[in-house]
């Protein structure tokens, strides 16, 4: 079975191109592009085409790569051998797996999401290198060896927040997803709202590249934004010439809290509609 897009996602074909050769490669793939362009929904997307199990396992700052394999819960045996439980005399019983474990237990190939792993400590891939080599790992508490059933599918997202080291990314498939031209933003917005009209997609699509192409914006409006200004365009039954004429006049849009995330991009754009207003 090979990747394509979905019912509700849209993948142009580098990006089904990406992902059908991570999978024939057997290595992670490593997505990359702008926050919102669809990068976390990708991997369950995969899983859904692919009709694979799914697995997440969202990094954080704190997150360590041993937490993705197993952790010994040693809170607990010592809270139960206080109790006196019987269960305190194995230790496999105080053995949380991870999500690695749990991806390596699965009867059928699954899919694994690692959610923006540029969060974590520098050294968290370099941690993960021999586990995504070898599909293995050792229990040092119970001394086993844990083999996965299969090759997990394992998609990988980051956003730039830190460099990642040349011996990790040697390992990966890499993809940049790159922002969506207007053809294939109208089809991703067909998807979502099949009965948009026309006319307020037009309208909706100008002032949203308009203020994409803005010099200077600190952070770009990105598809999930857009998607969620139609959303509310529909809800509060705003005429597509009500936009018109925000284009027109230069004028903030109405709901352009859904498209503009901090003052400062309000500012620079009441500040370029106010000279483009005097010339």
């Amino acid at each position: 079975m090979r990747f394509a897009s979905t019912e509700s996602y849209v993948a142009t074909d580098d990006l089904t191109l990406a992902v059908n050769a991570a999978v024939t490669l057997q290595r992670p793939l490593l997505v990359k592009g702008e926050p919102g362009t669809g990068k976390t929904r990708l991997a369950q997307e995969v899983a859904q085409s692919l009709q694979r199990p799914y697995f997440e396992w969202h990094i954080k700052s704190t997150t360590k790569a041993q937490q993705g394999l197993y952790e010994y819960d040693a809170v607990s045996r010592l809270r139960d051998s206080q109790l006196g439980e019987a269960k305190v005399k194995d230790i496999a019983n105080y053995i949380v797996k991870g999500r690695l474990w749990e991806c390596f237990d699965s009867e059928v190939q699954p899919v694994l999401l690692i959610d923006e792993i540029d969060k974590a400590d520098i050294e968290f891939p370099n941690d993960l290198l021999r586990e995504l080599d070898q599909m293995a790992f050792y229990v040092y508490e119970t001394r086993q060896t844990i083999t996965a059933r299969h090759r997990p599918i394992i998609i990988i997202t980051s956003n730039n927040e830190k460099e990642l080291p040349d011996a990790f990314l040697r390992r990966c498939f890499f993809h940049y997803i790159r922002f969506p031209d207007r053809d294939t933003m109208q089809k991703i917005v067909d998807v979502h709202f099949p009965d948009l009209k026309k006319n307020l997609l037009k309208e909706a699509m100008e002032v949203f590249f308009g203020l994409r192409d803005l010099p200077g914006l600190k952070k770009k409006p990105s598809t999930s934004e857009l998607l969620d200004w139609l959303k509310l365009l529909m809800a509060e039954d705003i005429e597509p010439s009500v936009l018109r004429e925000t284009s027109v006049k230069k004028s903030l849009p109405p709901l352009y809290g859904a498209l503009l995330k901090n003052e400062q991009d309000v500012h620079l754009f009441e500040r370029i509609a106010f000279m483009a207003k005097r010339n």
